[in-house]
């Protein structure tokens, strides 16, 4: 029987043995799962205090904490080279626990996250590819295509809770920046072909069903069919209950909803978890209310974003290896795609990318950082980047560089936060279609903004508040967290781009 099944993980949840749900959900057993839920029932029912005891004498919990240095209080770029090995694991070894046991060393992003994430890790990456670690980016991809073949997609991270979603698919991300800085220089066609093999597994799974679709059903899994027949993808995730590792909220949220609706609440909140936007009203049909969650009726600018860019490199690096037939292949996809998004998620209207709810018809109203994607992977054309670059420079730049949307909510992905990813591709965006003067302008405002939190916090964190310096960033199902992967990435990369 799965752990997460059990009725002693049940019980632990419900009782907020832990105030946060992921802690027990990342516990390491000290003989085996099964065996402690099976003494659990031989001893049940325990009171609170019991219970606690009883976790306490079967179970070690993940330490979340990060050691102390002394670090100068007022120099960021110190704090990120000597944060690095901190945030390195070895390769695992097996445990009783949730991991799924990787092969190679692996950076986790801090905090409560002590795992591999996947989207998390490209922009991790550019961190490392900054002071040269070029092999622990090598094995981060090793460990992804590793996943991949054991799990049939790179999950969400490394637990086992995790393995029926993904997160927005950045693979080509992770070969394109290896290829440039390793081995291209190599001609090391064999480990290009496996990345060839590794990038198609990614594509079939995000385009899994689609040959199935029609008029009837338009949807299956992560593939929807447009009215002009053109395919394009949503975020999904196949099971429809509670994530293990929020049990106890996704219960609580959908005890408010008529049981008939909770199995589709359920999956709204994974597919959105998958989309690593979790939560934003992106995703909500009502911005205050987060069971009005609709994920799975929405076609996400930034996924298709990156799946025209998945294409693309597809038809590239199958041309280096004199594949033509699937060079052409994955052109013409590209080509659709490239097509789709223009035709559906490009709002002439209010001048930006945005995404598209494919039961209503209709183009969203939220505008949001995932609107700059199209710039990043170059499928924008020249008029759409000029109104993409004003609305950016002119609505979302804020103090601390650039808010996530344009509407103030309780969820973490919206104003007043702003995610050192988005920034990322926003900035490159720009910089890609010639706006390096704007790009410029929200470097600075990030790492000033960054300068400033440092000497008040002492670290870097996973968000920010961009539009009151004055106060950390909130919203979420948890506190603000510590380290942190990504957003040390980004501003290593800023802090070179600046010079």
């Amino acid at each position: 029987m799965n752990f997460v099944n059990s009725q002693l993980f049940l019980d632990v949840q419900l009782a907020a043995i832990f105030s946060d749900s992921k802690t027990f959900a990342d516990a390491i057993a000290n003989d085996s799962w099964q065996g402690a839920s099976q003494l659990y029932l031989q001893v049940k029912p325990l009171t609170t205090q019991q219970l606690a005891e009883f976790v306490a004498q079967h179970f070690t919990l993940e330490s979340t904490a990060l050691p102390k240095m002394q670090l100068s209080s007022d120099d960021a770029p110190s704090y990120i080279a000597s944060l690095w090995p901190y945030l390195q694991r070895n390769a695992d070894t097996v445990k009783s626990s949730s991991l799924m046991p990787l092969k190679h060393n692996y950076i986790v992003p801090g905090g409560r996250f002590q795992e591999i994430y996947y989207w998390d890790s490209y922009f991790t990456a550019l961190g490392l590819q900054d002071i040269g670690d070029i092999d622990s980016i090598d094995a981060m991809l090793a460990n992804f295509i590793d996943l991949q073949n054991r799990n049939g997609c790179i999950p969400n991270g490394n637990r086992s809770y995790y393995s029926s979603r993904s997160q927005p698919p950045i693979l080509a991300l992770m070969v394109d920046l290896l290829w440039q800085a390793k081995y291209r220089d190599e001609h090391d066609l064999n480990w290009l072909t496996d990345c060839i093999a590794a990038l198609q597994h990614e594509y079939e799974f995000w385009m899994q069903g689609g040959e199935l679709l029609s008029a009837q059903i338009p949807a299956h899994r992560r593939v929807v069919k447009m009215p002009c027949g053109a395919l394009l993808n949503r975020y999904w995730d196949d099971e429809a209950t509670p994530r293990p590792e929020s049990l106890r909220e996704d219960l609580h949220d959908a005890a408010l909803l008529p049981e008939q609706q909770r199995a589709s609440y359920y999956r709204n909140i994974r597919a959105a978890c998958e989309s690593g936007w979790d939560f934003s009203s992106r995703w909500l049909a009502d911005s205050s209310e987060l069971t009005s969650i609709q994920t799975t009726d929405i076609i996400p600018i930034d996924l298709n974003s990156l799946l025209y860019h998945l294409e693309k490199q597809l038809s590239v690096y199958c041309q280096i290896v004199n594949d033509t037939n699937k060079q052409a292949y994955f052109e013409l996809q590209a080509t659709r795609r490239k097509a789709a998004i223009n035709k559906y998620l490009f709002s002439t209207e209010q001048a930006f990318f945005v995404d598209y709810n494919f039961k209503q018809s209709v183009q969203s109203n939220v505008l949001s950082l995932a609107g700059v994607v199209p710039l990043f992977v170059n499928c924008a054309n020249e008029q759409q980047a000029l109104q993409v670059s004003s609305k950016v420079m002119q609505d979302f730049l804020k103090p601390g560089g650039l808010v996530t949307t344009l509407h103030d909510t309780s969820q973490q992905w919206d104003s007043p936060n702003g995610w050192a990813p988005l920034q990322w591709f926003a900035v490159q965006g720009l910089r890609q279609y010639g706006f390096v003067a704007d790009a410029n302008t929200i470097i600075s405002h990030w790492l000033q903004m960054i300068e400033a939190r440092f000497r008040v916090d002492g670290c870097l964190l996973e968000k920010y508040n961009v539009c009151d310096l004055a106060n950390q960033a909130g919203g979420g199902e948890y506190k603000v967290q510590q380290g942190f992967g990504w957003t040390n990435g980004v501003t290593s990369r800023f802090y070179n781009l600046a010079k």
